[in-house]
């Protein structure tokens, strides 16, 4: 938006359809969207599918790693016969991971949710072929040698990579890119997991920034195809069934909010462990392709202490969701995965945090569940689960249904969202920011993860436009005005655009300080009127008009200002439209957030 502009080229009736005057509505979607699910549902279904190869090369790489055969049944680190040799496993796979990214590309490095977000916000919504490549097969390198992740970050990023490459084939906005490129992601996290309505929900918290049908409509879309496709592929779910508890009562209530407090604690203290970790391979005096060979070295030992920490740990998180798991092995379990983990992923080696935020919550519920009451280990477990989960990743809503989809155990909703709301507290009060985005943060970028109604949507013109409007008659001469404006003539002075009017006092045009200017240096200024000097083409505006509308007109037309007339006689003026009447409206947000007064 210029401070000085010409005549716009056409007027109001020329103008892009998105901001011409239409009857207001709820939603601004339009049949677009029926385009863009179907593409969801191409993005959906591929996603799924890559969600069943990457479960099938861990499978793979595992049974290789640990017990020497090829093949794809499930396997677990925790069975093997290595012994100490078991050290070696992880360092290899390391090294592997630290080639693929310095010589393929270091965006497979991490846990995938950030460079997505990065990707979103920064990208516009573009992710490498290579990079959707290398991913999947980095984190089943990672995973399957006996890397203490998940596998949840890196489908997230593939997902979304496919859905971004598969959106780049077609003439999209970026918008629309980053629909499918998280349609892809949110697919790819309920293939793994049989969750479908929480990959929908970690969508909107985490990675769309909007709520808007036409981005959660093919997201939804994308994310019911993968659960459907699951069933064949990879089995039905829920795939960690429990004995379902009984409806929680008050007092467990209040003991569920405890142990959420206690988890958000535990996700500060995770977030700065990791990233204490990664500073201090920082400093280290050789390249970062090596970092991970080293974090795995604690890994192998960490295997050889506690074999639990090895891996994804899917059996480990069953048997805490069933209560199997108590005392003692709870706490070293806990200790050892945190610090495994954290070393880990300090690293940079590739790999994702929600298994192991699912262990790690999982093993402080229950190792506090003796000193409780009321219900069991188990109960204690999938409320510590959901509440590490939405307190380390500012998701609390995705845990909670999250837990519930895992275990299909309903009756639990209110203690998860207890456990999940007290953890969400602690962090956002305590912790700037969280685990994915302080990753961006030290990249140089910040990101505000708060949803809100944007003011310009719920402002009319009529509410901010300024009223008191000086007039001039258009057959003014340029030099009479422009005199008028240097003698400092207070009604002329203060804006940067005058209205014109004709004989009958309807409006005829709008002359600027830039156009005053223009006229000045002709060779007839002194007859030359202002109605000739200035814009009689007009875009206008209304007072019942929502002020964001208004602003799309200028921003499209870049001019910096606008006539406020009568929507049944266009002639007739009502006000003027300028930046200060359009900063009123943000100001005025910027009062009822802060402005404390006595009721």
């Amino acid at each position: 938006m210029t401070s000085e502009s010409f005549c716009p080229a056409s007027d109001l009736e020329d103008s892009p359809p998105s901001i011409a005057h239409a009857a207001l509505s709820d939603f601004s979607t339009d049949r677009r969207v029926l385009l863009i699910s179907g593409m969801a549902f191409v993005v959906g279904a591929f996603s799924a599918l890559v969600a069943w190869v990457l479960l099938w090369l861990i499978a793979v790489i595992t049974n290789l790693a640990f017990y020497h055969r090829f093949s794809s049944a499930t396997a677990i680190p925790q069975g093997h016969h290595l012994g100490y040799w078991v050290i070696l496993v992880p360092v290899i796979g390391a090294l592997l991971i630290g080639l693929m990214a310095r010589y393929g590309s270091e965006k497979i490095r991490g846990h995938g949710i950030p460079e997505a977000l990065e990707a979103i916000l920064l990208g516009r919504s573009r992710i490498q072929l290579k990079v959707a490549l290398l991913k999947p097969l980095s984190a089943a390198i990672s995973i399957g040698t006996g890397g203490p992740f998940g596998a949840e970050g890196p489908i997230i990023m593939t997902g979304g990579a496919f859905g971004s490459l598969f959106a780049r084939r077609f003439h999209l906005s970026a918008a629309e890119r980053k629909t499918l490129l998280v349609a892809g992601a949110a697919a790819g996290m309920s293939a793994v997991f049989a969750t479908p309505v929480a990959a929908l929900l970690l969508a909107v918290e985490l990675l769309l920034f909007e709520w808007k049908p036409r981005s959660f409509i093919p997201v939804a879309v994308a994310s019911v195809v993968a659960s459907v496709l699951r069933v064949p592929l990879l089995g039905a779910g829920p795939i960690f069934p429990v004995a379902v508890h009984a409806s929680m009562s008050g007092t467990e209530l209040a003991f569920a909010a405890l142990v959420g407090l206690l988890a958000g604690f535990g996700s500060g203290l995770l977030t700065l462990l990791v990233y204490t970790f990664e500073d201090l391979f920082q400093k280290l005096p050789m390249h970062w392709m090596w970092w991970p060979a080293i974090g795995a070295v604690f890994i192998g030992i960490g295997g050889v202490i506690e074999p639990r920490v090895l891996g994804v740990g899917y059996e480990t998180i069953h048997g805490l969701l069933r209560g199997d798991l108590i005392g003692m092995v709870v706490l070293g379990l806990m200790v050892a995965k945190s610090l495994v983990w954290s070393i880990a992923l300090g690293s940079g080696t590739s790999g994702g945090v929600l298994a192991p935020l699912l262990i790690m919550g999982g093993a402080l519920g229950a190792a506090v569940s003796p000193l409780i009451p009321v219900g069991d280990a188990g109960l204690w477990a999938t409320v510590g689960m959901a509440a590490m989960m939405g307190g380390t990743m500012r998701s609390p809503l995705t845990a909670m249904v999250f837990a519930v989809e895992l275990t299909r155990d309903f009756n639990l909703f209110p203690g998860l969202l207890t456990g999940s709301a007290a953890a969400l507290l602690v962090t956002v009060l305590w912790m700037r920011r969280s685990i994915l985005t302080e990753k961006l943060d030290r990249r140089g970028h910040h990101i505000v993860r708060e949803y809100s109604i944007d003011p310009f949507e719920l402002a009319r013109v009529g509410e901010v436009m300024d009223t008191s409007v000086a007039t001039i008659p258009a057959t003014m001469k340029v030099t009479e005005l422009s005199d008028r404006i240097a003698n400092g003539d207070a009604s002329l002075s203060r804006r940067q655009g005058t209205l014109l009017v004709d004989e009958q006092g309807g409006l005829a045009g709008i002359i600027t300080r830039g156009d005053i200017v223009r006229a000045l240096r002709q060779n007839r200024a002194e007859e030359m009127q202002v109605g000739e000097a200035g814009c009689t083409d007009l875009v206008v505006t209304y007072p019942d008009e929502p002020l964001h509308n208004a602003l799309s007109k200028m921003l499209a037309m870049d001019i910096g200002r606008l006539p406020v007339v009568d929507r049944a006689a266009p002639l007739r003026i009502l006000g003027y439209l300028g930046r200060a009447a359009i900063l009123s409206a943000r100001m005025r947000l910027h009062d009822e957030e802060h402005l404390r007064q006595k009721g």
